[in-house]
């Protein structure tokens, strides 16, 4: 039996993992390097605790509608479960799973003490009032509340969800355990114990990485062409940042349409315009140009920040740019991988580049807890300083095994993990 065939649990098909099967093979490639930590390498393959609910709910037009929810603790070695929750209606039990795998490695390549979860209802938020959404969010909260908690567990915002969503989690969770708990979730609104710098804190992290990328790499920041896929808080944000730098914003990318100007777009006025229309669709600054073309502009640093599974096989042989910037989870399928190294491009993986949101939650939390609350300046300095570390130690094994950046980065955080649960021992 293989290896993969052992972690194949057996509520998924083994003839399709999905995302899951994504992470098992990135875990592969991490195995001959763990020396005698390979022993507990099972461990990573195997999710902890898998939950998954019901959440009824009844709809402003008196129907009842079922809507399935997951919460997945995929390690805990290394401190409580942290995670986002999202809400799609695409959401599936082996992205969760992933997700939750993902969390883990990125929590332990920039060194915060945290293990890896992650949550995920499967509907369409846009098809939802506001006091549905409301209902579905602290039905959920409700359902998973057995197995999430400050010191266990602690969600936070993904795709579709947000401060008001993280407000009725955390409420919810209160009243159910009688006391207020604020650090039961974070990307809360500050008024309610959040942090200054969250909402900013994943892009900025990839714009922070992607300056360090540059540097190493002899590129300057001034004048690169950037195109980004996803223009919400990580993308656009990333995007405002890199501009103010000097770089120029190229091509751009949504659910919407795709975009290009070889002068470069306004990224702020980008950003105004998506959150008065959605989408970057109808934007006057830009052409537009065919989904598949986005992919085939040449760029200098392209940052995927939508959804996994955005650059495959098929697309990977036409990308022309020299650094990829992972803002979103997963973007890049192993294959994928292959065809970009074998064309040169330096890929930032996921696991450090978008870090900077769960490093910031981190603030967050321990803020909480001591009621005591940084300025935004103390927050993005140490934001800064983490990321750098992190980048600056993935580097070095990446330079010195001659492997990925990804394979460097699984590296690090797996040694991290593993060396703890040796150390923790089995029990009982």
């Amino acid at each position: 039996m293989s290896s993969q065939q052992q972690s194949v649990p057996s509520y998924l098909h083994a003839d399709d993992l999905g995302p899951w099967g994504n992470y098992l093979r990135q875990v592969d490639r991490v195995a001959p390097y763990l020396g005698s930590l390979s022993r507990w390498l099972e461990t990573l393959k195997r999710p902890k605790r898998i939950l998954i609910v019901d959440c009824p709910i009844e709809l402003d037009n008196g129907t009842v509608a079922h809507f399935e929810g997951y919460r997945v603790q995929h390690n805990v070695s290394r401190g409580p479960g942290k995670g986002g929750v999202r809400y799609h209606q695409d959401v599936t039990l082996s992205e969760v799973m992933a997700l939750s795998a993902w969390m883990s490695v990125k929590n332990a390549a920039v060194n915060v003490p945290y293990g890896g979860a992650k949550g995920g209802i499967r509907v369409d938020p846009r098809t939802l009032s506001r006091g549905e959404l409301e209902r579905v969010t602290r039905r959920y909260t409700s359902e998973i509340g057995i197995i999430i908690g400050p010191n266990t567990d602690i969600p936070a915002p993904d795709v579709n969800t947000n401060e008001q969503i993280m407000a009725w989690m955390m409420d919810t969770y209160s009243m159910n355990q009688g006391q207020t708990a604020t650090g039961v979730v974070t990307g809360k609104p500050i008024s309610l114990g959040g942090s200054l710098g969250r909402r900013e804190a994943t892009g900025r992290g990839v714009f922070v990485v992607g300056c360090e990328s540059a540097r190493r790499t002899g590129l300057s920041i001034d004048g690169a062409r950037i195109a980004v896929q996803g223009f919400g808080n990580v993308g656009g944000i990333a995007a405002r940042l890199f501009q103010e730098a000097g770089s120029k914003i190229v091509a751009v990318q949504d659910h919407s349409g795709s975009l290009y100007n070889s002068s470069g777009m306004n990224a702020e006025a980008l950003l105004e315009h998506v959150a008065k229309t959605g989408g970057v669709a109808g934007f006057a600054g830009a052409e537009v140009m065919e989904n598949d073309e986005f992919w085939t502009v040449e760029t200098d640093i392209l940052i995927p920040a939508a959804l996994e599974n955005q650059i495959t096989e098929k697309n990977a042989g036409k990308i022309r740019t020299k650094i990829i910037v992972e803002g979103a989870n997963g973007p890049t399928t192993t294959a994928a991988d292959d065809i970009l190294h074998d064309k040169g491009v330096l890929v930032i993986p996921d696991v450090v580049a978008n870090a900077g949101g769960v490093t910031v939650s981190y603030f967050e939390w321990v803020q909480d807890f001591s009621s005591f609350f940084w300025t935004e300046h103390e927050i993005n300095e140490r934001l800064e300083r983490v990321m750098r570390e992190a980048f600056t130690a993935v580097w070095q094994v990446s330079s010195e095994q001659k492997v990925s950046m990804r394979t460097a980065a699984f590296i690090v955080a797996c040694k991290r993990i593993l060396m703890a649960r040796e150390m923790r021992g089995l029990y009982p």
